[in-house]
């Protein structure tokens, strides 16, 4: 039986390739989730006006890898503790984002907040917001797998 986990830690271009890269996750992929916008486009969530975030939707076994491992990637690979920014990309698009798919993951999520706080792994607050899973609109074909596709190496720097 698979489940779904989806996150949002900036462009979603490198979040994609680092969790698809994982023992356990059967699929990625990327979209816009948390808007107004129905059906957004990337045009439309670029302008920063849609309220959506740049998320990636993984699909996952439980059963060989846990949630709190995707936990621990998503956190290891992105700055939770920027609002609305990851490196140079800036925007409530790019927000550092949690939408949990039951109250066991938003359980889960909240206790790794703490956790990471409470080790005070992050020189600043972390600003992660855990929110229930909205409708996942998924993001144009040429953005699935861009990296891939297009023989370009991660985007994504680990931090901590």
């Amino acid at each position: 039986m698979s489940a779904v986990a989806t996150f949002g830690a900036g462009c979603f271009w490198g979040v994609e390739a680092v969790f698809r890269a994982l023992p356990g996750v059967s699929d990625t992929a990327v979209g816009y989730a948390g808007g107004t916008l129905t059906q957004p486009s990337y045009h439309d969530v670029c302008g920063g006006d849609t309220g959506h975030a740049e998320v990636v939707q993984v699909t996952f076994d439980p059963q060989r890898i846990a949630y709190g491992r995707l936990l621990e990637v998503f956190f290891a690979n992105h700055d939770p503790t920027t609002l609305n920014r990851q490196g140079p990309d800036l925007g409530t698009q790019y927000r550092s984002v949690i939408f949990v798919h039951s109250s066991e993951q938003q359980a889960q999520a909240e206790a790794a907040i703490a956790a990471l706080a409470a080790a005070k792994r992050f020189r600043r607050a972390i600003v992660t917001a855990v929110e229930p899973a909205t409708t996942f609109y998924r993001a144009e074909e040429y953005h699935q797998r861009y990296l891939e596709k297009n023989g370009l190496g991660n985007c994504h720097l680990p931090h901590g």
